[in-house]
């Protein structure tokens, strides 16, 4: 007969547990071992005395479960795992229902028995993002090229002291009168130094160049040509600024003088012009920046490039621009020296940036960037 069948007779007979107890312990229980039990426990039955008082099927039970426990002590410990299918259909079972559960229950045990634990394969906390990416190296690459920077204009302070030192040296020399004819080359040589000429202003060649500001108001830089005489060349003369107010002759008489002057002021090299600066234009009168070369050729005098100087004096100065006279620069070297402060925004990014890097690469990932990895292991 089948399993199902054999298990509803046994248990009629008060000879096997119940129903899920039998479940348990027939995984484990082969159909021989049932066998010789159920002639054991029958021969057993028959050799039972009845006591007074007590129901022959209660001590039946009773002694069945005893003798259980201490010749089976197997059958209640989990299935280890099995190896090979075939011992587990050995069973000599004709019904399919019973075939089926057979194999529903060999695989739950097969499942179990291959299954690995939580606690021997635990989650891992991880980022879901790069930890360091792109922005690491532009990170890395600031600190390294400010560094840089910072040395280069190291440099740079070295030469720019040196050389507001050098025209120093030349302004505190006495004046040096200006030769007939000015070689333009060795002009460089002679930047900021003092010197003076004589001759007489050539009104009618006058140009301005500005618009220019000076203590908040517009105005112009009169360049007027000078011209010596006696087989000695003509210069461009710097004379300073006048309010755009005073910007034709006709309002400043007294800033055109005519009779033989003495000009002394600073021997200059000839401006640069910057990108932002735009083109003159010299047909309508427009001079935008002090193109010497260009200039020297309108008024037909050599390219060289004298700036009047004036003892800074508030009175005087405030004259001179009611009346129209041209206000001259003070004898002083005006370069800006301002690589100190540069220095110190260099090496500053650097450090900081450095600091930045360091941090980013110590930080832990924050709770929020975490999850957990799935193991497939499980």
């Amino acid at each position: 007969m089948c399993t199902e069948l054999r298990r509803t007779e046994l248990g009629r007979a008060g000879a096997l547990p119940p129903k899920r107890d039998w479940i348990r312990s027939e995984a484990k229980i082969s159909p021989v071992q049932l066998s010789s039990r159920e002639a054991q426990l029958q021969s057993q039955s028959e050799n039972t005395t009845e006591y007074p008082g007590e129901g022959a099927c209660s001590y039946t039970m009773r002694h069945f479960f005893s003798n259980l426990r201490r010749t089976t002590p197997s059958a209640w410990i989990v299935p280890p795992r099995v190896r090979s299918s075939n011992v587990a259909w050995s069973q000599d079972s004709i019904c399919s229902r019973c075939r089926l559960q057979q194999r529903r229950q060999f695989t739950q045990s097969r499942q179990l028995t291959d299954s690995l634990s939580v606690v021997d394969h635990p989650a891992k906390l991880v980022r879901v993002n790069q930890k360091h990416g792109p922005g690491l190296i532009i990170l890395a690459l600031i600190p390294i090229i400010s560094f840089g920077l910072g040395c280069w204009q190291v440099q740079r302070l070295d030469w720019k002291t040196k050389l507001i030192a050098k025209f120093e040296d030349r302004l505190v020399r006495p004046p040096l009168p200006l030769p007939p004819r000015v070689d333009p080359d060795a002009i460089s040589e002679f930047d900021y130094r003092r010197v003076y000429a004589t001759g007489h202003y050539n009104h009618e060649k006058e140009m301005l160049v500005g618009p220019r500001m000076r203590e908040g108001e517009d105005g112009f830089i009169v360049v007027t040509p000078l011209e010596r005489g006696d087989d000695q060349s003509t210069v461009l003369v710097n004379r300073g600024w006048i309010s755009r107010k005073h910007m034709a002759q006709k309002d400043r008489p007294e800033g055109l003088p005519r009779g033989e002057v003495t000009v002394e002021g600073l021997l200059r090299e000839p401006w640069q012009k910057n990108m932002f600066t735009p083109e003159n234009k010299p047909a309508e009168g427009k001079f935008y920046f002090p193109d010497i070369v260009q200039m020297a050729e309108l008024s037909g005098s050599q390219p060289v490039w004298i700036e009047s100087t004036m003892t800074p004096d508030l009175l005087q100065f405030m004259a001179c621009e009611a009346k129209g006279i041209p206000i001259g620069r003070a004898p002083e070297v005006n370069l800006r020296n301002n690589h100190a402060q540069y220095i110190f925004t260099w090496f500053g990014l650097s450090f900081a940036t450095s600091v930045m890097m360091w941090m980013l690469v110590r930080k832990k990932p924050n709770e929020a960037l975490r999850r957990v990895r799935q193991n497939r292991n499980w």
